[in-house]
């Protein structure tokens, strides 16, 4: 097994993020199904929960949408069948977020990072451009552009995500065959979840990755080891279109080893080392909540597994300046707070089969007391 964690000798990249976004375009083709609708009826009904109506008939009237090339004002035009349509999304100003990357192991076929808290790793909502894909074109596009070789390589991807506001071990493909075998990695441990969970099976000991996370959580954890195999599943929320995850009887099957590191009685928080092998969105979050122990600062998920706010409530009618939806009052899986770390991963390289062990240092809050001296 070789160790690609080098303290002292790390190196980092990213460039600042300009003040506005490139904006977005959108396509869509006609289809018969759409013919004799009117611009505004397509809109309206097949992208609801970008805009409400009002939103996207200022958006219309803004000249935003072309048809055929031809900007058309006319919210009532009536649609025909193989017309080609393009909404511009208007260069907006995202949220702060960092965006300086550490490498933390990088070769032909793979690169590392050591992903800081409050950066998205793909493209969604609000973040379209400050993201870690962004990153990676960039510092492709600029090695291309100081290397004397034609490049035909595609720029390194993430194969898995970590929550905006979890930091730690990224990994990412820089070839296409890399990309496929990291990916089915992630996707067999996870798909083995189910004959753990109804076994009451030990997490897999023959699986090719191995995350370990670090959070610190409220509350005391009694038991030094705890396996948490609730079940995750989605439900309508505001603010998110395609449903939040919650923890869920008829949800898909998922897995978390929690191991106590240190109690503090004094401050009411245990420090836990936490190992899975599915990786449902947001699952450490939801497990650690379901079993009574929130991490602290979560602004979003509570004791049970469950948002703070949870109820039937219809989102906001109002739109914002650029014609989409206000952004929701109520927290969000996106918002940070929290202190969640992907400390160690563990993969068999996807080309030579070598045993990979990544580490990324830990944030000092996330420290016990001996690794703090």
């Amino acid at each position: 097994m070789s160790s690609a964690s080098q303290p002292g000798q790390a190196l980092a990249f990213g460039s600042p993020w300009p003040d506005l976004n490139d904006g977005l375009f959108y396509k869509d083709l006609v289809r018969a199904s759409d013919s004799e609708l009117t611009l505004i009826q397509f809109y309206s009904r097949k992208y609801k929960n970008s805009a409400p109506l009002q939103g996207w008939q200022q958006r219309i009237q803004n000249g935003q949408i072309t048809v055929d090339g031809r900007v058309i004002r006319d919210p009532n035009t009536t649609l025909s069948v193989g017309s080609e349509l393009v909404y511009h999304r208007i260069p907006w100003r995202e949220p702060d977020a960092p965006h300086l990357l550490e490498i933390l192991y990088e070769d032909d076929d793979m690169i590392a990072l050591n992903k800081p808290s409050g950066l998205q790793v793909l493209p969604g909502g609000l973040f379209q451009q400050r993201t870690v894909l962004t990153q990676l074109l960039w510092q492709a596009t600029a090695n291309k552009q100081l290397s004397s070789l034609a490049c035909h390589e595609p720029h390194a991807v993430p194969v898995h995500r970590l929550g905006r506001g979890t930091s730690g071990v990224l990994l990412c493909a820089k070839t296409k065959l890399a990309k496929t075998r990291l990916a089915a990695y992630f996707a067999d441990g996870t798909s083995h979840v189910g004959d753990c969970s109804k076994t009451g099976g030990e997490l897999s000991t023959a699986r090719k990755v191995l995350k370990i996370y670090r959070a610190l959580v409220t509350g005391i954890v009694s038991e030094d080891k705890v396996i948490v195999r609730q079940p995750i599943g989605i439900v309508q929320y505001p603010g998110v279109a395609k449903g939040l995850y919650v923890a869920s009887p008829s949800g898909k099957p998922a897995l978390s080893k929690v191991e106590v590191l240190e109690r503090d009685v004094n401050k009411n928080c245990t420090f836990v080392q936490v190992e899975i092998q599915s990786g449902r969105p947001h699952q450490i979050r939801i497990h650690l909540s379901f079993i009574g122990h929130p991490l602290i600062g979560d602004p979003l998920y509570v004791v049970g597994g469950k948002p703070k706010c949870f109820d039937s409530e219809a989102v906001d009618d109002g739109f914002a300046s650029d014609g989409g939806f206000l952004r929701p009052a109520k927290p969000v899986p996106g918002d940070c707070g929290y202190n969640l770390h992907a400390h160690q991963v563990t993969l068999t390289h996807p080309t030579t089969n070598e045993v990979i062990k990544l580490s990324a240092p830990l944030p000092p809050i996330l420290r016990t007391k001996q690794e703090a001296k």
